[in-house]
């Protein structure tokens, strides 16, 4: 199902420090239904400036969906995850670990951070450009999320 151009595009922030992942997720979304706006923050600190509207990024829109890899420079994925949950303002945005890493911990860690997802990057890129487009049908088609303004999580 198509989206109406008239309505407002999805606001997805993608937390990567890896040009390539960066390009297959921006050209994954372009192919999908959906009318998105991917903003991208190579590393956990200006990710974390991006969410809190701060310095160059004042005007920043609120993101409807965080994709967070894990292994990012400045600060880390955890780091970034546990700081979104433990916000009144952020932590309704449900975030997705979005990793190469297939290591039990990472996965246990950051369920235990309050990710709302955790997929291993596949090393295919048909499978990832799959993966990326599924999780958009999925997260916007599928998911009920909280409207933003609605009081439960900040404005």
């Amino acid at each position: 199902m198509a989206q109406d151009q008239t309505l407002k595009p999805i606001e997805i922030l993608l937390v990567e420090d890896n040009p390539g992942d960066v390009q297959l997720t921006r050209e994954a979304l372009e192919e999908g239904s959906l009318l998105v706006n991917l903003s991208v923050m190579n590393d956990g600190a200006e990710a974390m400036a991006f969410l809190h509207r701060r310095g160059e990024h004042a005007d920043a829109p609120a993101p409807d969906l965080i994709l967070l890899d894990l292994n990012l420079p400045k600060k880390g994925g955890r780091e970034v995850l546990q700081e979104i949950k433990a916000d009144a303002d952020l932590k309704c945005i449900p975030v997705v670990v979005l990793t190469t890493s297939e290591a039990e911990a990472d996965i246990v860690s950051t369920y235990g951070l309050h990710a709302n997802c955790y997929i291993t990057k596949p090393v295919d890129i048909d499978q990832f450009i799959k993966i990326v487009q599924l999780l958009e049908q999925f997260w916007f088609t599928i998911v009920k999320l909280p409207s933003q303004g609605n009081g439960v999580c900040g404005a």
